[in-house]
């Protein structure tokens, strides 16, 4: 690739995460004068056939809901590299509930995730979505170091939680795969559908912990690229076991069991789907913004 086909992914990564982050609290650029010169550099208006000297960086502030407290604050400080995205991103993460060694130690792993999974691709939408799904691991050592306190022997049973994960995935051709993943949502009481092909996709709703079994048994597959593109998660009414959570899970469902999903199937392996006809499926189920969040588009 080129310099100018790098800043032209770069810039169209930039404008993606703006729409998807509108507001100063969840996205910052902390230079508009690198934007803007790679913009110009972009639309041919710059006086210069090389990049921009100044590198776009900007910070994702995330708040994410842990299962050991409400918010935990998330800051990823990101700045392009000229060859980005055939190199990755300089990408360093801050989370006040972590140790300086834990940072570190979070920040090397994801840079191994999207050295392995992400290279030669625009990634700071799968660095935000690992770290939404790792950083509880992170948290969970940290508590196990300190003291434990004390256990209230009346304290409350712990309030169940209804997520939603969209998962996408580069390919999904296996049968093994295909067969797993229907199994394992019927084995978990998940609803939902899957779409075999390429891409492939994934949503399973149901209960939080069922959802995380389910996440955990598909991502050690095989895979060229997986990841949860995005996850709702919502309170139940009542706690855990009672006949009210029941109900409060089936008000919450936007599907009737789980389906494979087949849309005019299509391509010399019959691999690619109508993604018209995804958006229309997605658009009945109450879910049409989720077309954008994996394509990038709006559906018609």
């Amino acid at each position: 690739m080129s310099y100018l086909e790098w800043a032209e992914s770069q810039l169209a990564e930039i404008e993606l995460l703006t729409s998807m982050f509108p507001t100063r609290e969840e996205l910052e650029i902390t230079d508009q004068l690198a934007l803007a010169e790679l913009r110009d550099y972009v639309e041919g208006s710059a006086s210069t056939d090389c990049p921009p000297p100044s590198r776009p960086h900007f910070l994702i502030k995330q708040k994410l809901d842990t299962a050991s407290m409400e918010r935990t604050d998330v800051i990823l400080s990101c700045t392009y590299p000229s060859e980005y995205p055939s190199v990755l991103p300089e990408i360093t993460l801050r989370c006040a509930d972590l140790s300086r060694a834990q940072q570190t130690q979070l920040h090397t792993d994801l840079n191994a995730y999207l050295m392995e999974n992400c290279m030669g691709e625009v990634c700071v939408l799968s660095a935000v979505e690992w770290v939404k799904d790792n950083l509880q691991l992170f948290i969970n050592k940290s508590l196990s170091a300190a003291p434990t306190p004390k256990k209230e022997s009346s304290s409350p049973r712990p309030q169940e939680t209804f997520s939603r994960l969209w998962i996408y995935s580069h390919h999904i051709y296996n049968k093994t795969k295909r067969k797993n993943i229907l199994e394992w949502s019927k084995e978990l009481g998940l609803s939902g559908f899957s779409m075999p092909g390429k891409p492939g996709i994934v949503c399973v709703e149901g209960l939080h912990s069922a959802c995380e079994e389910f996440w955990s048994r598909v991502k050690v597959l095989t895979w060229k690229k997986i990841m949860i593109r995005h996850r709702e998660d919502f309170p139940l009414d009542g706690q855990c076991g009672d006949n009210r959570t029941v109900e409060s899970i089936d008000s919450r469902r936007k599907f009737t069991g789980f389906e494979e999903a087949m849309f005019d199937p299509h391509g010399n392996r019959g691999n690619h789907m109508d993604l018209g006809q995804l958006y229309q499926f997605l658009n009945e189920k109450g879910c049409c913004e989720i077309f954008q969040m994996y394509f990038g588009i709006e559906g018609r």
